[in-house]
């Protein structure tokens, strides 16, 4: 294998398994996309299916590559998969909208120990991961608890079964709610008063940096040559980010996917603003804020086949007519999109969906507006507190709003701001590639992402209806915050 090989990059999303053969000029040599049977809800999810699927969907893609093939990256959705020994799971996965644990941590701990818990790891208040998912299970049942050997991420299970080697990245390892974010390592006095071993959690290490090479019975699963290194890969959200932004300081990023993920990249960890996650970044000295939101693209979704539609991108299409023609506001209704909870900047696990203002002269066009909307909405409250009052900060999008210029536009309109849309959507599976590619001995972070990431197209906002949804979001706001 050579430093100008192509790199396997697996992109594990809530909804789908993607996966890509990309060489360092950008080129994607081939490409797999498998339907997740088990995804969607972002509660609990199959392991065993998952990894059926990864395997399926990267074997699809090396073929006539398998012996150029020079790394593997992975970026994957955030939850949790608890492990015995040998790997096999002992409970169903724990998805990213997973709470289970929150009341069973909030009462091991004081207030004071709280406070300084969500501090260390960089939260702003106690949600699901790892930490709170042991605590469940061994307060629910301690013959299981006493199984587990490692609670790793779903990228982790995929990685560790590639290659047998258990290990995290440090940005997922702040996704457990057991890491000390600004040290990149392990809170292991609060997972002792707790009662978890910090034995549970695996080794930290750089996103870009290689865990272990294939083993040979997985190099045969997936056709590849022995001996592939695999990098520690990171969360979806901030892989995709680090392909949209590099280290550039001076812009958000928004992949929009099943949620939005919101990240601003900064020197200093103590400009954390109120209600944003921070996370050490991809990139050694660098750490993010944000979070990712509530359902989004999930919503639409979700919205657009409850009205008939096949897809979301298919209910854009047929009723957007009728939507332009409406016009801001969709006439007066309002939705709430958070059908699983909201989380950054809100962090309301327990808050639900809903539709105000509808009358009996409103129909399907009305309410696929009023979602897209409100969807918009719920970023902007993401991106206004990461902004700082920045007004001129603009957006960075990829992801499912990136392939539409009208979704792009309206976003625009919503936010404010100028919108920036990268020419490959798939940011997150390109990501992987790019961590892959600079972790086998490529090119520097930036200038690899230069050349992956291509062309972008601006969108800026229309003054007008800026104006209008200025005010139509705080109307919104007050109508949702109740």
């Amino acid at each position: 294998m050579t430093a100008g090989g192509p790199v396997l990059a697996i992109d594990v999303g809530s909804s789908a398994i993607r996966a890509a053969v990309v060489d360092d000029s950008g080129v994607v040599l081939a490409a797999s996309r498998t339907p997740r049977q088990d995804g969607g809800t972002g509660l609990t999810f199959d392991p065993e299916a998952l990894w059926k699927d990864v395997v399926a969907t990267a074997a699809a893609v090396v073929d006539v590559h398998r012996r150029d093939i020079r790394g593997i990256g992975i970026a994957g959705h955030i939850g949790t998969v608890l492990v015995d020994r040998s790997l096999t799971p002992v409970c169903p996965g724990h998805g990213w909208a997973d709470s289970q644990g929150v009341a069973e941590l909030c009462a091991l701990l004081d207030p004071d120990r709280t406070a300084q818990w969500l501090r260390v790891s960089g939260r702003t208040t106690v949600t699901g991961g790892a930490l709170a998912a042991l605590v469940h299970l061994r307060a629910k049942d301690p013959e299981t608890f006493g199984r587990v050997a490692y609670a790793l991420h779903p990228k982790d299970f995929i990685i560790a079964r590639l290659t047998g080697t258990v290990a995290t990245d440090h940005t997922s390892a702040a996704y457990t709610g057991a890491s000390m974010v600004r040290d990149r390592d392990w809170a292991t006095e609060v997972m002792e008063a707790v009662g978890v071993p910090p034995r549970l959690l695996p080794a930290q290490r750089r996103s870009t940096e290689p865990v272990a090479t294939t083993a040979d019975a997985a190099s045969r699963l997936l056709g590849l040559s022995p001996g592939v290194p695999v990098v520690a890969g990171g969360p979806d959200g901030t892989v995709g980010a680090t392909l949209a932004l590099g280290t550039r300081r001076d812009a958000v990023a928004d992949i929009a996917g099943t949620t939005d993920v919101l990240v601003r990249v900064l020197d200093d960890p103590d400009s954390q603003p109120a209600g944003a996650t921070l996370n050490p970044y991809t990139v050694e000295n660098l750490w993010t804020v944000g979070g990712p939101t509530g359902m989004t693209g999930g919503t639409i979704t979700w919205w657009a086949q409850l009205l008939g539609h096949e897809t979301a991108a298919a209910a854009v299409e047929r009723l957007w007519p009728q939507m332009a023609g409406i016009g801001p506001g969709a006439d007066g209704v309002i939705v709430d999109p958070s059908l699983s909870g909201s989380r950054f900047p809100r962090w309301r696990p327990g808050e639900r969906g809903a539709v105000q203002g509808l009358q009996s002269g409103h129909g399907a066009a009305h309410v696929m507006l009023a979602v897209l909307e409100a969807v918009a909405y719920s970023v902007r409250e993401g991106v206004d507190a990461l902004a700082g009052g920045a007004a001129g900060l603009p957006i960075v999008l990829a992801g499912g709003t990136a392939r539409s210029d009208r979704l792009a536009q309206l976003r625009a309109d919503v936010l404010g701001r100028e919108v920036m849309v990268c020419a490959e959507p798939d940011v997150s599976l390109l990501g992987a590639a790019l961590l892959a590619l600079v972790g086998t001995g490529g090119r520097a972070l930036d200038e690899q992402a230069d050349i992956l990431r291509g062309n972008v197209r601006r969108f800026s906002p229309d003054p007008g209806r800026a104006r209008a949804y200025d005010e139509l979001y705080a109307r919104w706001r007050t109508a949702t915050l109740g």
